[in-house]
């Protein structure tokens, strides 16, 4: 035999012993009941409802963009509302043990 002819046969040979472990033939899901799970969840998650169902009292669809609506307009007058403040020191706080001296 011809050095080249050799060398086609051992190129030839891993791709004919790896054939056998083909499993394009085989259907993989059939083996784990939650394959592709993941893929439907993502895939669940990012799909508009097309007919919401709201809880009573909850939020609706353009229930905030009046109040946005009133925002735009008071920041554009330049009549934003004012902050409230809140105090976060307690009236009866004494110094205690752990303060340093």
């Amino acid at each position: 035999m011809s050095f080249r002819l050799k060398c086609a046969m051992c190129a030839m040979l891993p791709m004919f012993a790896l054939g056998g472990c083909n499993t394009m033939n085989q259907n993989i899901a059939s083996e784990d009941p939650a394959f592709g799970e993941s893929v439907r969840y993502n895939a669940a998650i990012q799909t508009i409802n097309p007919d919401p169902v709201y809880p009573p009292g909850g939020a609706m669809p353009g229930d905030n963009g009046a109040k946005g609506a009133a925002a735009m307009k008071r920041y554009r007058t330049d009549s934003v509302k004012q902050l409230e403040t809140i105090s976060s020191q307690s009236a009866g706080s004494g110094s205690g043990s752990g303060s340093p001296r």
